[in-house]
């Protein structure tokens, strides 16, 4: 855990990693919690609405690892975990890296090409699911351990002898710029995670704390942002399914489980905001995947009672900045400063770090990121420069604060200028007729590209082109301001909730084709 210090630069000075030879995330998630505190609540089931202990829960993970061993399932094989939140899908995870398999997670909301492209890029010959997944799995050839086959006792011994570098769990990229890749992690990647998360969360882990998210677990966001470390720390956290998410649901889980503790996607926020949505009673909201505006941070205020903070990672290498309103205040467009144990630079393309902007990159070392791209040596070789992780992000540093510019591939170049996206998006988002935005380049033989907005009104809300155009001119810089402008019903979304600007891209390429 963080040592409690005064300021940021204090807690940045004092910390270092301590990774032991010998670690397991099963234990240290879990089993050490068992054996000391087994009546400790570690999940409360929104569903059943049973409190499931520390001990109930290893027990659990042992009678899938006793299933998974009686299907031949040794260390280094691959186990699919296809189940939303529950207690059943944290005892997969916990089977798999207590026996040395590799899990990975899959999406409930998945479609037979999706789970077909990860199940056979990773190999994994058995898959851990309920009813509903063992009907999506039907076509394939492989193997399905469902809940209601589980023998009633569980597999004794000592956990696998894994260390930092054993891989343990294999997550698909979202796919937003093309084919997802599986980005391998060791069993070092709760460790990497704990420092993120618990400056996120205003030193998470305090009396009284009790976590959730809508974000679904097959995430990173969702299974290292939220479940894990919230066990391994020893905070109780809801699990809750929520297929779309819903205001009144959302307000009626908090409730229920007196949540403190939400780590809440941008879009939800998004949607809780066009709602007018009250929430009291939170101790600490956390953010990544999109930048904030100050927009968002001042409704946070207000309605959430508490100062969001964002933070900042993906799927390769993740929690690596964060705000921390404890520490200090944040600044409105920036993602936080470096968490403890994280070098972060922008850099260009020789790899050195550089004044203004660049791309922003992480120094090798750092416990949360990835072993490699399963089986896609050269895909991992790309992705470094030097001791550098290349995020594909661009942005530049501010007083040790990050800025978000843009993916590498979506700033856009008109008339010389460079720009960003998500600075027009959240001008926009502050229009009270616009629900969601995504911005984009388009072709244009002129000025190289044009800025394309693609806007969804809210509900019974007129507003026309121009009256949004003029509210861009007038907040941001002349040259800007999205020249054109189309309304839409919905935006193209990933499963996690970001708009998917390779669609938005497409469209606005086609409607250059057709003018």
């Amino acid at each position: 855990m963080l040592q409690s210090a005064p300021t940021y630069d204090a807690l940045r000075a004092g910390f270092r990693w301590d990774l032991p030879a010998r670690l397991n995330l099963a234990e240290q998630a879990c089993d050490l919690w068992s054996r000391r505190d087994p009546d400790r609540v570690a999940i409360l089931d929104h569903a059943s609405g049973a409190a499931v202990t520390y001990g109930a829960l290893a027990a659990l993970s042992r009678r899938v690892q006793a299933a998974l061993l009686a299907r031949g399932v040794g260390p280094g094989d691959r186990v699919g975990v296809l189940l939303s939140q529950s207690p059943l899908c944290a005892a997969a995870h916990l089977a798999c890296w207590r026996m040395g398999a590799i899990s990975v997670p899959l999406f409930m909301l998945f479609r037979e090409d999706a789970l077909r492209s990860r199940l056979s890029d990773s190999g994994a010959g058995v898959v851990v699911t309920d009813a509903e997944g063992a009907g999506m799995l039907a076509p394939f050839d492989l193997e399905v351990l469902r809940e209601d086959e589980l023998p009633p006792d569980g597999a004794e011994g000592a956990a696998f002898d894994s260390g930092p570098e054993t891989p343990a769990v294999l997550i698909y990229t979202s796919g937003t710029t093309g084919t997802p890749k599986g980005a391998l992690h060791g069993h070092r990647v709760l460790t990497g995670h704990l420092p993120g998360v618990e400056m996120s969360h205003d030193f998470l882990g305090q009396p009284g704390d009790v976590l959730w998210t809508p974000a679904d677990w097959a995430w990173i966001g969702g299974l290292f942002d939220v479940l894990m470390p919230g066990l391994a720390l020893g905070v109780p956290v809801v699990a809750a399914r929520m297929r779309r998410f819903d205001v009144d649901e959302c307000t009626r889980i908090v409730s229920e489980h007196a949540v403190r503790n939400v780590f809440f996607p941008p879009t939800a926020l998004r949607i809780l905001k066009a709602a007018d949505a009250r929430i009291t009673g939170l101790r600490s909201v956390a953010s990544g995947g999109e930048p904030l505006g100050a927009e968002m941070l001042a409704w946070g205020r207000a309605a959430l009672g508490v100062t969001i903070n964002e933070f900042y990672g993906q799927t390769e290498c993740n929690m690596v900045a964060s705000s921390c309103a404890a520490l200090f205040d944040p600044i409105p467009g920036a993602l936080g400063r470096a968490v403890p144990g994280f070098d972060i630079a922008v850099i260009d393309e020789d790899g050195s770090p550089v004044e203004g902007e660049g791309d922003i990159a992480v120094r090798r070392g750092c416990a949360s990121m990835m072993l490699e791209y399963w089986n896609r040596p050269e895909a991992t070789a790309e992705k470094f420069r030097g001791d550098w992780l290349v995020t594909g992000d661009r942005g530049r540093l501010d007083a040790g604060f990050i800025r978000f510019v843009g993916r590498e591939d979506d700033v856009i170049t008109s008339a010389g200028y460079r720009i960003g996206p998500a600075e027009i998006e959240d001008c926009l988002l502050t229009h009270p007729g616009v629900a969601t935005v995504g911005v984009v380049g388009k072709p244009d033989p002129l000025r190289t590209e044009i800025v394309k907005a693609y806007v969804v009104r809210k509900p019974g809300v007129e507003v026309d082109a121009g009256t949004l155009q003029a509210w861009v001119k007038d907040r941001l810089a002349s040259y800007s301001y999205p020249r054109e402008i189309s309304f839409l019903d919905a935006l193209p979304m990933t499963v996690t909730g970001k708009v998917i600007r390779k669609e938005l891209k497409a469209r606005a390429a086609a409607e250059t084709a057709q003018d």
